[in-house]
């Protein structure tokens, strides 16, 4: 299915049997059991394609993406270990080749940048809420092409070399790193909130 153009009407409904049925078993499977195959050129397009279409007030487009694949996640962990070592000098060569490998732990990973417009009208936390959003579509988007995903930060979304590495401005912040793969294995359900306890009528 193409992508709607400019200006194209939309229906404002999609009753979907097969998408609530996504929504509701939606889990993630943890980067540690993810392997190759990884999405294709296409496929990772159409995924952060539908990543993007999310709600973005005034159009403002407070994100964007850094793909890291094939010999990439390599050069990038080999960024990770040697920042993780500057920032832990007793650490033991296992736990550096552990830190330095986190990339190669599924076939892509996906950069979500929050790349806030401080000088626009639209609210700072309205523009962060929006690149959270993206990584959450990213996951569905992932899941509906037949892959595992996982959203992570861990330290290195944090860590001010690893942000100056990339080539963060003053602005950007990473939101989360969405590891795509596929897998054998079956995550089991995990915890849920009590709804009743998270609900209130005004």
């Amino acid at each position: 299915m193409k992508n709607p153009e400019l200006g194209d009407s939309l229906p404002a409904a999609h009753p979907n049997e097969a998408t609530l049925s996504l929504l509701r078993l939606r889990r993630s499977t943890p980067a540690d059991f993810m392997a190759e195959p990884g999405p294709d050129a296409d496929a990772l397009s159409d995924m952060l394609t539908i990543a993007a279409r999310v709600p973005d007030h005034r159009r403002v487009v407070p994100f964007r993406f850094i793909r890291f694949q094939g010999e990439a996640r390599i050069r990038f962990g080999d960024t990770l270990g040697k920042v993780f070592l500057a920032n832990t000098p007793d650490a033991g060569e296992n736990k550096v080749a552990l830190e330095r490998n986190r990339f190669c732990r599924a076939p892509v990973v996906v950069a979500v940048i929050s790349s806030v417009n401080r000088a626009h009208r639209t609210p700072e936390w309205e523009q962060i809420l929006s690149a959270g959003a993206v990584c959450q579509n990213l996951l569905l988007a992932a899941n509906a092409h037949g892959f595992a995903a996982q959203w992570l930060t861990e330290w290195y979304a944090f860590d001010e070399q690893v942000a100056k590495a990339l080539m963060l401005s003053e602005n950007e912040r990473i939101a989360g790193f969405v590891y795509i793969g596929s897998t054998n294995d079956s995550p089991k359900e995990r915890g849920r909130p009590n709804l009743n306890s998270i609900i209130s009528d005004y």
